[in-house]
């Protein structure tokens, strides 16, 4: 009886030592973790997300630069889809989005109560279709497929209103399609055309698998693909941060547009892209991408709120309240040469 005693407290013991290393292993594993993934700074933490599109690069190079520099640790968070952001936005969970034009103008209507701070680089979006397919003019699309990263996008509006110019309604199919997946579907051939924000464009134009259609340039000049939207109460806890973060945006693009390949280095590293794709979008035909066109003007936004209820994507029109231009009209601009100087700006 004893022996069998003893024997049973020998098991109770062994599995109590095995229970108690799994527990302090778990407990390593999490501090580890903890360790290497959490920030350690007394800085403020500001979150952003964003898409990986070159008209968003001021996301990666403020996460990149503020590393090492400034009062402010930029937290650069990569999504695969603007839903996804919009509801982090709503939540909490980030601070700034840098968003799809035409999906502040929906969250507005939905009562969120967003201001758009500041327009993400402009033209850096194309239209390309199967090399195969000797496509000259959207006519030649007729019967085609062409895909646009969402319904509520500029390209979607863009597509539907050459399509419509051209006396087209009803002969192009459009389809909605994540913008990673688009190069891969048209190499493959079930996917004629795409019309979206470089790089992805580039992609196959680099590879030779797709031909230049339109350059978003040549059929609507100004063009926004992305913009960055902010909830009003971040702005009314912390206009100085909003300020900041603004205006180093606003400085990491002049910073790029002189700096390409330096750019596209960053670049590279957040978004597993190769750095000669981005270096190759953000500076083929002469560098078109514009940089110096950031300030938000409620015009533009209201065009596009117009089209929205043309094709009956919205209800109404009705843009009030989403524009604050202040962050971006103040923005100094001056003497940005270095990457420091993006966020950190001389006082001399």
């Amino acid at each position: 009886m004893l022996l069998k005693l003893k024997h049973k407290l020998n098991e109770v013991s062994v599995l109590w030592y095995i229970f108690a290393g799994i527990t302090l292993w778990a407990v390593f594993i999490s501090y580890m973790h903890f360790l290497l993934n959490t920030e350690h700074s007394d800085r403020r933490i500001v979150s952003m997300g964003y898409m990986p599109v070159i008209t968003n690069l001021a996301a990666p190079i403020l996460d990149h630069v503020s590393k090492t520099t400034g009062d402010i640790r930029y937290k650069a968070m990569k999504y695969s889809a603007f839903a996804e952001m919009a509801e982090s936005l709503r939540n909490g969970q980030i601070d700034v989005a840098f968003m799809i034009a035409p999906l502040s103008i929906v969250l507005r209507q939905q009562g969120e109560d967003i201001k758009v701070v500041y327009i993400g680089n402009r033209h850096e979006s194309t239209l390309v279709a199967r090399k195969d397919l000797n496509v000259k003019n959207l006519n030649d699309l007729v019967g085609k497929t062409i895909a646009v990263p969402m319904r509520y996008s500029g390209h979607n509006l863009s597509i539907l209103k050459l399509i419509e110019e051209n006396g087209l309604n009803g002969r192009i199919n459009v389809v909605e399609m994540n913008p990673p997946d688009m190069a891969a579907a048209l190499s493959t051939g079930s996917l004629d055309a795409y019309y979206v924000g470089e790089p992805f464009a580039a992609q196959t134009l680099k590879s030779g698998d797709a031909a230049l259609v339109n350059y978003v340039e040549d059929v609507w000049p100004g063009f926004i693909c992305n913009l960055v939207i902010v909830r009003q109460e971040f702005i009314d806890r912390e206009p100085g941060v909003v300020k900041k973060l603004v205006q180093s945006a606003v400085r990491s693009g002049l910073w790029a547009k002189n700096n390409p390949k330096n750019a596209s280095e960053i670049a590279a590293e957040y978004w597993n892209q190769s750095e000669s794709l981005i270096e190759y979008a953000m500076t083929t035909s002469g560098g078109r991408i514009v940089y110096d066109q950031y300030v938000p003007i409620v015009d533009e936004l209201q065009y596009m709120a117009d089209l929205m209820q043309q094709y009956k994507l919205l209800d109404n029109n009705d843009i009030t309240g989403l524009v604050d231009d202040q962050f971006a009209k103040d923005a100094q601009i001056d003497n940005v040469s270095t990457l420091e100087s993006i966020i950190s700006i001389s006082k001399d």
